[in-house]
């Protein structure tokens, strides 16, 4: 699984309609404005060429990227590879080419270090061990969408978090509009959410972050907002305008957040209570530049790492001196 091959695989068809698919997924977002939060800009700089992939290996559009205990960078395209593993500082350590997904979404490394990868298209959440190996999977038969009140019957899901005591949630997503929780073993606990602008209602919920007093922070993506939680799904509160909330990663030692505006091209650094700090990055296609900027990670040392879809990268900004 973990071998790379001698040349290219020869899959036009396939390559073709997961192309074509992550175009729809981009594209069926609706017409609205995102205006664009204020806040200054934040001393980071850009690692050049921080990734570094052998010869014949690209990475395609990249939705999701994690950071495990040891800080390795997990990220998940819509390659040939959907995943791939580097050390922090940019040296492969593997490739897996034989992964059951139809388009990737988000991925997480539990605390045991498991691989979490949501397949959007598939509507379905696998957990694999570190070495590529299917251990769980959560879906309806067959994977098809349906039933929102259908435990398992997710419709274009998004994202995972995990609670200290090893239960999970899925953010489920561009189809539904809930949050469901789940005990370790993938038992189903519960759900909540619906359609709709108001509290405890989403408009894409496309991510999840959990703080060290494991309150949920939800990305309620357009309706440029997080939603607070508790574990049971009572609503807490909400973070207003700011902008296209796609991605969402937590760091405890600063007690921040970090959210990634997609529709902004732009980072944005949040307090413990939703106070905009300041902000990274704009549109572009250079180093340090920003074009759906995705999904986001932050490792021990304070480096963000962000997964781009029409970048086809994931870059790696570090505190300027």
């Amino acid at each position: 699984m973990n071998l790379l091959p001698s040349h290219p695989p020869k899959q036009p068809v396939l390559l073709t309609s997961a192309l074509l698919l992550s175009i729809l997924l981009v594209r069926q977002l609706p017409a609205q404005s995102h205006p664009a939060p204020n806040g200054p800009a934040l001393a980071y700089h850009a690692v050049e060429n921080w990734a570094k992939l052998p010869d014949g290996l690209n990475l395609a559009e990249c939705s999701g990227v994690a950071v495990d205990k040891s800080d390795n960078v997990w990220v998940f395209n819509r390659g040939s590879h959907p995943v791939v593993e580097f050390d922090k500082n940019g040296r492969m350590l593997q490739a897996w080419n034989d992964v059951p997904v139809k388009s990737s979404h988000g991925i997480r490394v539990d605390p045991e270090g498991n691989v979490w990868l949501v397949d959007v298209a598939g509507h379905k959440v696998l957990k694999m061990s570190p070495s590529g190996h299917v251990l769980m999977v959560l879906s309806a038969v067959g994977g098809a969408s349906g039933d929102q009140n259908a435990p398992y019957s997710f419709n274009r899901p998004t994202n995972v978090g995990f609670a200290p005591d090893g239960s999970f949630f899925i953010t489920d997503g561009y189809g539904n509009s809930r949050v469901a929780k789940y005990t370790k073993d993938g038992e189903y606990v519960t759900q909540w959410g619906s359609k709709g602008t108001g509290d405890n209602q989403f408009n894409i919920v496309h991510d999840i972050a959990i703080d060290s007093a494991g309150k949920l922070y939800i990305a309620d993506r357009e309706n440029d907002r997080i939603q607070i939680f508790d574990q049971s799904g009572k609503f807490l509160g909400k973070w207003s305008n700011l902008g296209a909330a796609w991605g969402l990663a937590y760091v405890p030692r600063e007690n921040v957040f970090f959210l990634s505006d997609g529709a902004n091209d732009q980072i944005i650094k949040l307090d413990a209570n939703g106070k905009i700090l300041g902000k990274i990055g704009s549109h572009g296609k250079g180093p340090g530049k920003l074009h759906y900027p995705h999904s986001l990670a932050v490792d021990s040392t304070g480096a963000l790492y962000v997964a781009e879809i029409l970048n086809w990268r994931v870059q790696k900004f570090v505190p300027s001196e």
